[in-house]
């Protein structure tokens, strides 16, 4: 059953802002997600908006927002075959407890200027 769809876009410029401000990317993502992203060299933007875009969509699919969630607690990853998946600890993980939810579905897209997510919160 699903029991939450959160969606969101990321103006791509926005993230090239961030990596001018100290420690700015540091505080909304977890280590190995700037380290899988930093990889990616001249699309290192496109995917950091998606991925804040996909953190986003996360507190939407809550019902909640971001209130009360630590950004670095929702980690976008993607599994070898290049699905992105959503892992949450601490915070995200609580609340998605909370939410009766136990399965966390991402999509996510990015062009030129902009990345689009989806989240989908389902209990099985």
């Amino acid at each position: 059953m699903i029991t939450g769809i959160g969606i969101d876009v990321v103006h791509v410029k926005r993230m090239e802002h961030w990596h001018n401000t100290p420690g700015l990317l540091e505080r909304y993502f977890h280590d190995d997600e700037l380290a899988a992203v930093y990889s990616r060299g001249k699309s290192a933007n496109l995917s950091l908006a998606a991925r804040f875009a996909a953190k986003e969509a996360y507190g939407k699919a809550l019902g909640t927002g971001l209130t009360n969630l630590i950004l670095r607690d929702i980690m976008v990853i993607n599994s070898q075959n290049g699905k992105p998946e959503i892992i949450v600890a601490g915070s995200a993980r609580e609340a998605l407890d909370k939410s009766g939810a136990n399965r966390v579905h991402v999509s996510l897209t990015h062009e030129s200027d902009n990345a689009i997510a989806m989240v989908i919160l389902e209990r099985i």
